[in-house]
């Protein structure tokens, strides 16, 4: 017992030392800029995940006049129907954050995975993979979309999934395009020479070295998913009323654009706020990785 007490908290010790090190030696050197985008991101995250609790008013309701302009009372005002346009613009950032984040997850992990062995496999069995996603590559995204809809059912689900089929690719060619170059860097050479098994190259060496550029893609492509997914929902393909989404109520209120401004301008003001906000986290993070 005397030996635990006092082990156990020297390596948390140093532990905790090696971490707050690492820390520092990462955020060094970092800018402003950088700080106020990383800021802005977690925000943006924290607003978004709970937008529900945050927000004044069901979005669903009428809770005032129809097409009351902004005012104390409804701080963005009132759309239509009269419904909280602040209520819906947050319950639309969080539909469309978490969406973004939903088909990039399922691309990173699925495209990932298949550029992984292929890169890792090479010959016939990499041409054959790659040919695969070559033609899922070439197919449309908002076509694709508006096909998977009409097949399924309106739902924004069923968008995601029409969006995410045509997304994975980009994941794919870039992992296998890192794994390929570390295959045939001359230290993986002298390891497989030395008898290291394939899976723990793959493991140890190959995964990690294709997560940073992986990572920054991901987190730049958050902003066009933002855009992408708005655009359809403005066209129709998202789900149906009265959900609240940044793109559909944007298209209902576009009648109204000189009468009652802020119907359309203020979720369309949001999608703008998420995409900037993304961009630049993006942008500092891919220069934090490349500066390391």
């Amino acid at each position: 017992m005397a030996i635990a007490e006092f082990y156990v908290p020297a390596e948390l010790g140093r532990y905790r030392g090696r971490m707050g090190l690492a820390t520092r030696q990462y955020f060094q050197g970092t800018s402003v800029a950088s700080y106020v985008a990383f800021g802005a991101l977690a925000l943006l995250f924290v607003v978004a995940s709970f937008a529900t609790k945050i927000a004044p008013f069901d979005p669903l309701l009428a809770v005032g006049k129809p097409m009351t302009a902004p005012s104390a009372a409804n701080l963005l005002g009132t759309d239509t129907v009269g419904r909280d346009v602040l209520s819906r613009v947050l319950c639309g950032m969080q539909t469309s954050w978490f969406g973004a984040l939903a088909v990039v997850g399922f691309s990173v992990v699925f495209g990932g995975l298949i550029g992984l062995i292929a890169g890792a496999a090479g010959g016939w069995f990499d041409a054959v993979l790659m040919r695969l996603t070559d033609a899922f590559l070439a197919l449309p995204g908002p076509i694709l979309a508006l096909a998977v809809v009409a097949a399924l059912g309106r739902s924004y689900t069923h968008t995601l999934i029409g969006v995410a089929i045509v997304w994975w690719p980009l994941y794919t060619r870039i992992v296998r395009s890192e794994v390929r170059k570390l295959r045939a860097s001359p230290h993986m050479e002298a390891a497989r020479v030395g008898g290291v098994s394939w899976w723990r190259l793959l493991r140890r060496h190959l995964l990690p070295g294709a997560v940073p550029v992986t990572i920054v893609t991901a987190s730049l492509d958050i902003a066009a998913l933002v855009l992408m997914l708005a655009s359809l929902s403005f066209l129709g393909l998202g789900a149906p009323q009265p959900a609240p989404e940044l793109g559909s109520m944007s298209a209902q209120g576009i009648t109204y654009i000189f009468s009652a401004w802020w119907i359309p301008i203020m979720p369309a003001a949001a999608v703008a706020l998420i995409a900037i906000i993304a961009n630049f986290a993006g942008d500092a993070l891919r220069d934090r990785i490349r500066d390391r």
